[in-house]
């Protein structure tokens, strides 16, 4: 009698795998940002960029990088906008449907406007006013979640509308660890209790891990599959950790995140 074969089972690719990664040249987005955003009136070459423009072009490249390597992108939101690097470039070179655009300073939100009427490849694009934070302008169920230096407690709020909105990926580049942010208090206990506190420079990478795994917990605990990783050189930024989440929705791994979650906001020591 021959043998049966189990049922075969399909192989879930890991985090991030969708296509190989895709290089974006920085040479291609300085010359986008100095034609879009720096000098759209000049005439010839793009003029020269300062430093601090071509540092952030490669922060730009490295995150267009990992969104090239999601699938779909039919609704992409990018929340603390600022003047919209990222979604606005990713439009230009990789295509996106819809793009919503989350911003509390009017003179950078309507910057958001002018730059589209300039682009090749302009996505439908909603700029909308406000704070991260209010619920009213996030859409549902978004592809993916975008946010470049997000400020202090503007990456966790972008993070928990990202999970209320069921987004499919976020990718979060959090900036400052101010003591705003809501677990750095907790963060700096747990230091203390370390014994790090003698020690300012240690003390602070170890608060801003705390937080950052804080973070990555709450997204697992919500059934998100994350991964933190440097998505930029040090060089370009300090501020150069990426939270890659994929939602994933299985439960034993949630459980199992919350639980940890549980214990990381216990007491500390």
């Amino acid at each position: 009698m021959r043998s049966r074969r189990p049922p075969h089972k399909r192989r879930v690719p890991p985090l991030g795998y969708h296509a190989p990664m895709a290089r974006i040249p920085t040479a291609t987005i300085e010359s986008l940002l100095a034609r879009l955003f720096i000098a759209p009136d000049a005439e010839g070459p793009p003029p020269g960029l300062r430093a601090e423009d071509r540092k952030k072009a490669r922060e730009v490249a490295g995150l267009l990088e990992e969104l090239a390597r999601i699938g779909r992108r039919e609704l992409v939101v990018e929340a603390a906008a600022g003047h919209g690097y990222v979604g606005l470039l990713g439009a230009e070179l990789l295509g996106i449907a819809r793009l919503v655009v989350i911003e509390r300073e009017p003179a950078r939100a309507e910057r958001c406007l002018a730059v589209a009427r300039r682009m090749a490849r302009a996505p439908a694009l909603d700029v909308r006013l406000g704070d991260v934070a209010d619920p009213a302008l996030w859409p549902a169920r978004p592809d993916v979640v975008l946010a470049l230096h997000a400020c202090g407690p503007a990456a966790d709020a972008i993070l928990d509308r990202a999970i209320a909105a069921e987004a499919r990926w976020l990718l979060l580049a959090p900036c400052c660890y101010a003591a705003r942010v809501p677990f750095a208090a907790r963060a700096e206990e747990h230091a203390a209790a370390l014994s790090a506190s003698r020690h300012a420079a240690v003390r602070r990478r170890i608060v801003e891990a705390l937080v950052d795994a804080e973070r990555a917990l709450r997204l697992e605990a919500a059934g998100y599959e994350v991964v933190i990783a440097p998505f930029a050189p040090a060089s370009a930024s300090p501020h150069n950790l990426l939270l890659r989440a994929r939602r994933v929705g299985e439960p034993r791994r949630a459980a199992e995140a919350a639980a940890a979650l549980e214990r990381l906001r216990g007491p500390a020591g």
